[in-house]
């Protein structure tokens, strides 16, 4: 017979308060997430280039409008921002900032560093596009 013991619950996540770190941890993840889909949208680029100029041009129209800049500003914001984190956690496999002002600090610079770089992409495509 089984019985019920009087333990407490687990805070569920509505009682924590967003920390940087954890908002940076899920970013993370949907990052990944959204380099998964943007690897797909690669896919069929190339492969509308492979089929012949109509279905390319299909292709470009479709990324080429306001919806498609849009998510392929979200892939390439994903690309620099995974890359950034991911550099800042080799850093942390090293040993190097632990302590809590340096982990709030690198966090910061992983949205700023993947922000700009963000823009710079876009700039430089377009300058080069037009």
């Amino acid at each position: 017979m089984m019985t019920t013991r009087n333990r407490p619950l687990s805070p569920h996540l509505q009682v924590y308060k967003p920390q940087i770190t954890s908002m940076l941890s899920i970013l993370h993840r949907i990052t990944g997430v959204a380099l998964c889909f943007g690897a797909v949208l690669l896919a069929y680029l190339l492969t509308a280039a492979t089929y012949g100029p109509d279905v390319f041009a299909t292709a470009q129209a479709v990324l080429g409008s306001w919806f498609g800049r849009l998510v392929l500003f979200g892939v390439v914001f994903s690309l620099w921002y995974h890359l950034a984190n991911g550099i800042r956690h080799i850093a942390w496999d090293i040993g190097w900032g632990f302590e809590m002002d340096q982990v709030k600090k690198s966090g910061v610079a992983v949205l700023i560093t993947a922000a700009v770089l963000t823009l710079g992409t876009f700039c430089l495509a377009y300058s080069v596009g037009s």
